[in-house]
């Protein structure tokens, strides 16, 4: 519930979720949510959890070297889970299928090397209904 402050109606803060599906550089979905997140923290609400799915879990790919002059989401990922705390979780079956895998699941899969990011973690679909039941709000970008 909102209240008055002067001229200003003064929001309570509250525990959101985010949804990415897109891949960093495939439409502007990823840094929406980006951006989004950004504008949550810096306005005092709480990310309970971004769930990167489908196309979405190339933003936690270690590997991707995107050019000079375009932004690098997946170190912006990192940067704002190091200062926030961040719960940045990848779909692992999602992942597994478009080759982000961590050292472990590497080892696992008998390949040669992993390559999520750090700051990132790989789960189940069930972090996704965790968050959808710990959260006040689901935002989803991409689709």
């Amino acid at each position: 519930m909102p209240r008055s402050a002067g001229h200003f109606t003064i929001w309570p803060a509250m525990k959101f979720s985010l949804a990415v599906y897109s891949a960093p550089h495939s439409t502007q979905s990823a840094a929406s949510a980006l951006r989004f997140a950004k504008t949550l923290l810096s306005e005092g609400h709480e990310i309970y959890r971004i769930f990167f799915y489908c196309d979405g879990i190339q933003n936690g790919n270690s590997i991707a070297a995107p050019p000079q002059d375009e932004a690098d989401l997946t170190g912006e990922w990192q940067d704002l889970q190091r200062q926030y705390n961040l719960d940045l979780v990848i779909c692992i079956a999602a992942a597994q299928r478009r080759g982000v895998l961590s050292q472990r699941e590497a080892e696992r899969q008998e390949k040669l090397s992993g390559n999520l990011a750090e700051g990132f973690e790989l789960a189940g679909l069930g972090q996704l209904t965790d968050a959808v039941a710990s959260s006040e709000r689901l935002v989803t970008f991409g689709g």
